[in-house]
């Protein structure tokens, strides 16, 4: 995105401003897609990370399906124009009225508790096929809080539990149709994926119905420049070589599915904000913001880096910065930050807000939650108007006190 373009965009929708771009997304699908190395996956778009209806319609017509983790999400996916069987339903601690809504619909289950596993074979015998989430006890890269295939995380069944899940399924003559693993974020080293895939095939042996395995995802994105990336062709041929053996080995052709979703639209994504204060302390020069945790909490949460850019005065002489949000509550998106020097009223740009911006922002403070802009062939497509104050107090009951 030019930085014309995104200064146009910040006059003309105002800021904060979340942009994205659709060649960024098509490119990073059509990367991932290709990488198997002949191998026809299939990408389920986990659409947690960025929900609004214009992206998945967008990957609808690369030719993505959804993976999707409440009901609420699937409604999302049924009203973009996703057919059920293009929906993967992976729940987690959920109440199971909301698995039975979803075989209502028809969309693909994913079970990933034993006791839901045998509720769910009481229920539907062999009459609804699933999948089982299995947790591989695989420690994937980055922050503890986006690495979910370890012992302690609740995610999946746990591999050694798999005389279990047999002794479960054939008491209730349950039809298996998908193996499942997830082991977290920011995954840098391929044989990460090879170990539990291994796990996987050796668990598929025992499951003879089956038609799909699925890997997960958590392919890792540059968030600044020399940052380490996941090795996507590297991943890919190693995962289709062993994939080819598995299926030979199994004695058919299975179908290998993958559901990412940062890896599509993370780096598509720039969070547009103002400067509203310049605050020298004794120690440190802050640059305040009219956004913060509340539209962009990954750096709190997880500690995550973004890279911001003075848009306004890009050529302006380097200084150095603590970037704050406007909440009362710890805020810092940026620390120590080398920046052309920012000036009040500037339009900063924050990268790599793409995946997990919009989708997990809030109304904290009472503060609204911005607007949301796709670029389309370079033309701007306002896809989200900003909150108003009335959609803060909309389902508030007043009563006399």
């Amino acid at each position: 995105m030019k930085k014309n373009t995104l200064l146009e965009i910040a006059e003309n929708f105002g800021t904060p401003t979340y942009v994205y771009d659709a060649n960024t997304i098509s490119r990073q699908y059509k990367t991932l897609k290709n990488a198997f190395d002949g191998i026809d996956v299939k990408l389920h778009y986990a659409l947690k990370a960025l929900n609004n209806s214009a992206i998945l319609k967008l990957l609808r017509k690369e030719g993505a399906g959804l993976d999707a983790v409440s009901i609420e999400e699937i409604h999302l996916g049924l009203r973009a124009g996703y057919l059920p069987n293009e929906i993967m339903f992976t729940p987690n601690c959920v109440d199971f009225s909301e698995i039975k809504q979803a075989v209502e619909i028809g969309v693909h289950i994913n079970i990933d508790n034993l006791s839901v596993l045998e509720h769910f074979g009481n229920m539907y015998g062999n009459s609804v096929p699933c999948c089982i989430r299995i947790n591989p006890h695989i420690m994937a890269g980055g922050h503890s809080n986006i690495s979910v295939g370890h012992i302690d995380s609740k995610f999946g069944i746990s591999i050694h539990q798999l005389r279990h899940i047999l002794r479960v399924s054939k008491n209730y003559d349950i039809k298996i149709t998908g193996l499942h693993m997830h082991t977290g974020s920011d995954i840098l080293d391929a044989d990460v994926f090879i170990r539990g895939a291994e796990l996987l095939y050796e668990a598929a042996r025992e499951f003879p119905d089956l038609i799909f395995m699925d890997f997960g995802s958590g392919f890792k994105v540059a968030y600044k420049e020399g940052d380490i990336v996941t090795p996507i062709e590297k991943i890919g041929k190693k995962i289709a070589d062993s994939f080819r053996q598995f299926c030979k080995d199994y004695g058919r052709e299975l179908e290998l599915w993958f559901e990412p979703g940062k890896f599509l639209v993370s780096e598509s994504g720039k969070l547009l904000v103002s400067a509203t204060t310049i605050k020298q302390t004794t120690s440190t020069v802050f640059v305040g913001l009219n956004s913060g945790q509340n539209h962009l909490i990954r750096p709190m949460f997880y500690n995550a880096y973004h890279y911001i850019e003075n848009i306004s005065n890009p050529e302006g002489a380097s200084k150095l910065y603590s970037v704050v949000g406007y909440i009362c509550e710890s805020d810092t998106i940026g620390y120590d930050r080398l920046l052309p020097e920012v000036r009040e009223g500037d339009v900063l740009a924050i990268h790599n807000a793409g995946a997990y911006g919009f989708t997990m922002s809030n109304q904290y403070n009472a503060r609204l939650r911005p607007a949301e802009v796709l670029i389309i062939n370079n033309a701007p497509h306002l896809i989200r108007k900003r909150e108003t104050l009335e959609d803060i107090y909309r389902n508030e009951v007043e009563i006399e006190i």
